[in-house]
């Protein structure tokens, strides 16, 4: 890759991948029954990647995935399919072993499934919806195939701007005393991939394996399954005011191969020691914005609460804690 060659929000998956070679690389996705997992899947065996995609109902990723097949087939890479339902500790202890019995090392692992607003609720084992698969199915699973990373390897975690929505509580992790509000919610869950990458990142780089969170943009995925029409182009329209403040231009969505871009930008692309322990969006790294200054949804910036090592270290020891596991 050319060092001149300098990424931005309308960067595109194949625009980030050019000139790569990933013959010969093994890399884990979960997610990949729908947008952006498919697409991130799809651009990393196009480039001759060995592709783990993880996903809760294999018929549906089976099918969404006809495409990623054929650029696999055409480009030397490949593709197979796990499953793994996040929102369950069984489901996701026996995709770990299923993982770790076949022994193959692994070079990245983009942890892109998630949930987002969604109606209150408790997963498998009782742990509230949204904290319980985005972070704790997936604080689960990697660290126990974390044995299979290799030297030089790394960790994404999908993250979200929507973690500027609030900072984890771990008092009241499930809202048993907290009034549940879905975007409350989720801004815990995405503040917690954050912190688990921080986290990772300090007890691995030792052995050359590093951790970053990424937020992908905001794209209309079926993450967005839950929200109704009436509130998105509220939120939308509220953005606008604000850009128009601001003196910006209006609020503009990502296409999918944009929204994944930063995905494969940090698994691949980005030099290990610029993006270990950070949050990256628009394929570069987030400048910390402090918490006093308010920041549209759609501006950059990462609040230092999501990078705090002790908070971090904190969520670590309370997931361990919660899952009834230590790593």
């Amino acid at each position: 890759m050319n060092m001149v060659d300098v990424f931005g929000a309308t960067s595109t998956t194949d625009e980030v991948l050019s000139g790569v070679n990933l013959k010969g690389k093994r890399i884990l996705v979960t997610g990949v029954s729908a947008g952006l997992g498919v697409e991130t899947a799809r651009s990393l065996a196009a480039h001759g990647a060995d592709v783990v995609g993880a996903a809760r109902d294999l018929k549906k990723a089976e099918a969404a995935t006809a495409q990623v097949r054929e650029d696999a087939a055409a480009n030397g890479g490949s593709l197979e399919l796990v499953a793994l339902d996040l929102g369950s500790l069984k489901s996701v202890r026996e995709c770990a072993n299923e993982l770790q019995e076949k022994g193959q090392f692994l070079d990245v692992i983009i942890a892109n499934a998630g949930v987002m607003a969604t109606p209150f609720g408790h997963t498998a084992d009782g742990f509230e919806t949204q904290f319980g698969t985005n972070h704790l199915g997936h604080f689960v699973l990697i660290n126990r195939v974390a044995p299979l990373l290799r030297k030089g390897s790394r960790l994404i975690n999908l993250s979200s701007a929507g973690h500027r929505f609030s900072n984890v509580d771990l008092n009241d992790p499930n809202f048993e005393r907290t009034i549940y509000e879905p975007f409350l919610a989720y801004g815990r869950s995405k503040t917690a991939n954050i912190l688990f990458a921080v986290a990772f990142d300090q007890k691995h780089r030792e052995r050359g394996v590093r951790a970053a969170a990424v937020h992908p943009g905001v794209i209309q995925t079926e993450l967005g399954r839950h929200m109704d029409r009436k509130h998105l182009e509220e939120m939308v329209k509220r953005m606008n005011e604000q850009l128009a403040a601001e003196g910006k231009g209006s609020f503009q969505w990502k296409t999918t191969p944009q929204g994944a871009a930063t995905s494969v930008w940090a698994g691949v692309v980005a030099p290990a020691e610029e993006i270990g322990g950070r949050y990256c969006e628009n394929c570069h790294v987030g400048q910390i914005v402090p918490d006093n200054v308010m920041i549209s949804g759609v501006s950059e910036g990462v609040r230092g609460y999501a990078l705090d090592p002790k908070n971090a270290e904190a969520l670590w020891k309370k997931s361990e804690e919660m899952v009834g596991e230590k790593f």
